[in-house]
């Protein structure tokens, strides 16, 4: 049995489309893309997201010593097409035992990003990049700066754009946001064809909530 979708801004209850509306609804925040059940990372998973997905998948690669690929979500429905993707690793902290990062990649509005961030809106607001960029990265080969977000603070938040979207880095404990600030990441799309990546997968990661049953 599949678990049902729910709110990505809020991991709340959806109420379905119906006869007079083509669109998933919460309560407190009105018609939302469904996020869909996270769920255990395999060739079959990835392949499947990366084939339907709107938005970049965006993996470290290289992954940091140690980590492993643990999850994958999407929020977007057959209708909507996926509009929102996340990628779960996780691994040893250099400080502080284990860490879990989430990489986003997400069409502005869908507010999946902020949901993980704990923010209340879609994005940070206003003015959350002005000034230099608190991290730089690669995507897809390319330059990218992120910019520290004030977001829930058992957690560190970063983000930027890349091919269009929002790049939203979230990494648990906040601590480890070193990761970001100190690693240069190189981000790979896992849509792209002309790559071969042998991809080490670990156990599912609590951090995307319940997974597809």
């Amino acid at each position: 049995m599949r678990a049902a979708p729910i709110c990505p801004r809020c991991f709340g209850p959806l109420r379905p489309p119906s006869a007079w509306s083509s669109a998933w609804r919460c309560g407190p925040h009105g018609d939302v893309l469904p996020l869909q059940p996270p769920i255990r990372p395999s060739v079959t998973a990835v392949e499947a997201i990366s084939r339907d997905a709107l938005v970049p998948v965006w993996l470290p690669w290289p992954l940091p010593q140690g980590w492993l690929v643990t999850g994958l979500a999407e929020a977007g429905d057959e209708r909507s097409g996926i509009r929102a993707t996340v990628v779960a690793v996780s691994g040893p902290s250099l400080t502080h035992g284990p860490a879990d990062m989430l990489i986003i990649a997400e069409e502005p509005g869908v507010g999946l990003g902020a949901g993980f961030a704990g923010l209340e809106g879609t994005d940070p607001g206003a003015g959350f990049d002005e000034g230099p960029s608190h991290a730089k990265i690669h995507a897809r080969g390319h330059p990218a700066a992120l910019w520290c977000v004030d977001a829930a603070p058992d957690r560190a938040v970063y983000l930027g754009e890349a091919l269009g979207n929002w790049l939203w880095v979230v990494v648990w404990p906040a601590e480890a946001g070193y990761l970001i600030t100190l690693n240069e990441l190189s981000l790979r799309d896992l849509r792209d064809q002309d790559q071969a990546l042998d991809l080490p997968f670990g156990a599912f990661s609590p951090r995307l909530g319940g997974e597809e049953i």
